[in-house]
């Protein structure tokens, strides 16, 4: 029996139950109900041990606790919740568990702006002082500002305010809009692309970003890379191939290094505001690299902000040249991340699903379009689901109101990820998994929930199912020893 089929019989049993429902309700009846809906929620009808089921007994006393604090960090900017996040057992706690994948990070976003700072800042290397910028002061050399600085911790912060969108003072003051919050979050973009497309930096940045999304125990990683171009000191420059073959040597690297993480791949990614011109080159080249690195480029996915971008199907032509070729380019599409209902931009997510996206960047939206959902969940095509970021983007305040809360209690196929977690002051995977499993699940989520998420976020890859289950096997293990460690 399929799963349309036995969510049909359940629905059945249930109206079932409520037909002759006259006089007082069977209690009976009342606890078949409960059961039923949260057996349908992710992780539902997940089969815990003696051990899980003891863990997730204390983490439900611990959510219990949680939920009745004033300032509950679920329902507050997360700019303002990060350092009680920090001080919750539960998120400990999390960043314990073994999360599998993250298969919704960006590039230029997934390192700290600390460690950017600290060990290589400079907001453009060159052997001599470059041209002054339009508008802008002269360059001066880090070290001389340095040592002419008193408080060179001041200093430091100062710099890292430029290359976030982080803030002390009230985020809705700062960003009283979508329109200044993409502006600011654009502009810290490119200020750290100046940093980061260093090719010195370029790798030991990489490398960084593997280390810290293994410290916060993901295993697996699937990044969306522009493959920008990365310079050198005198001033030549490297193309996509060597940017790619540079992805590819630093991930063996980190590999031979931390035997328990799986690997790197790589979707390649165009901004969504070129035109149709440059959007067929940029295609071409796609399927150009999916053929020379097979193992190492996922795939394609057009980034930005959608609500001023052109929409999916304004590129239909371009999109449909790898099927035009016959040959193979996965698509991983964002779609969904707005609130312009009805727009054209609202229908990204159809037209993505009828692209044959193999998963659905954000999928804010979705709720409002039925028809993209059920082929979304006939379809096995998972949304990747980044709280934190929709938060400060402002398509939600309260992360209970997400419609992740609704999507996980229909156990809808979804990761949690967390989009560019340096921008926002954040890191790994962790405070996302925090606000999902806090504020989307509230107190019905529980172990079970947690395990089904790593387990989707390897299923949901882009990895043969050979891989998937050589992956799920080195999970497993990972697992079996958090629950021995943590009971």
């Amino acid at each position: 029996m399929d799963m349309s089929a036995k969510r049909h019989l359940v629905l059945v049993l249930v109206l079932s139950c409520l037909w002759g429902a006259l006089s007082m309700p069977d209690p009976k009846h009342r606890e078949d109900l409960m059961k039923t809906e949260a057996s349908m929620q992710t992780g539902g009808r997940m089969v815990l041990s003696e051990k899980e089921q003891q863990l997730s007994s204390r983490l439900l006393q611990m959510k219990s606790e949680e939920v009745m604090r004033v300032d509950f960090p679920p329902s507050m900017h997360f700019f303002r919740a990060r350092d009680l996040i920090k001080e919750s057992p539960i998120f400990s706690l999390l960043q314990k568990v073994p999360k599998g994948a993250a298969l919704h990070l960006h590039d230029f976003s997934m390192t700290s702006v600390e460690w950017l700072v600290k060990n290589s800042i400079r907001f453009f290397f060159s052997s001599q002082i470059p041209k002054p910028l339009p508008q802008c002061s002269p360059w001066v050399l880090l070290e001389k500002l340095r040592a002419l600085t008193v408080n060179v911790t001041a200093l430091d912060d100062s710099i890292m305010k430029n290359l976030t969108i982080f803030t002390d003072l009230d985020p809705d003051v700062a960003y009283p809009s979508q329109d200044v919050l993409w502006n600011r979050f654009e502009e810290a973009f490119r200020a750290v692309s100046g940093l980061v497309t260093y090719a010195p930096v370029f790798r030991d940045y990489y490398y960084q970003g593997l280390q810290e999304l293994y410290a916060d125990n993901v295993m697996y990683l699937e990044l969306r890379a522009m493959l920008s171009e990365v310079y050198e000191l005198d001033g030549s420059t490297h193309d996509m191939i060597w940017t790619l073959k540079t992805y590819q040597e630093v991930t063996r690297q980190f590999t031979a290094d931390h035997p328990e993480f799986f690997g790197a791949r790589v979707i390649y990614t165009i901004h969504r505001g070129v035109n149709s011109t440059v959007m067929a080159q940029v295609v071409q080249k796609a399927m150009q690299l999916k053929k020379t690195f097979p193992d190492l480029v996922a795939g394609f996915d057009l980034v930005g902000r959608e609500d001023p971008g052109r929409p999916l199907w304004y590129f239909r032509n371009e999109l449909s040249l790898p099927s035009d070729k016959g040959l193979q380019l996965p698509f991983f599409f964002h779609a969904g991340e707005t609130n312009l209902e009805g727009s054209e931009v609202d229908q990204n997510l159809l037209d993505a699903l009828l692209f044959n996206t193999t998963r659905i960047g954000h999928g804010f939206a979705l709720l409002r379009h039925p028809v993209a959902k059920e082929l979304s969940r006939k379809n096995g095509v998972a949304l990747e689901i980044c709280p934190i970021s929709n938060q400060v983007t402002k398509l939600v305040d309260d992360l209970r109101n997400h419609p992740g809360a609704v999507l996980m209690a229909e156990d809808h196929p979804l990761v949690i990820s967390s989009d560019d977690p340096a921008m926002f002051g954040s890191s790994g995977l962790s405070y996302d998994f925090y606000e999902a499993f806090v504020g989307f699940g509230g107190l019905r989520s529980n172990l079970g929930t947690l395990k089904a998420l790593a387990i989707n976020s390897i299923r949901y890859s882009s990895l043969s199912t050979q891989q998937q289950d050589k992956a799920l096997a080195m999970w497993q293990k990972r697992w079996n020893k958090f629950i021995i460690e943590n009971t």
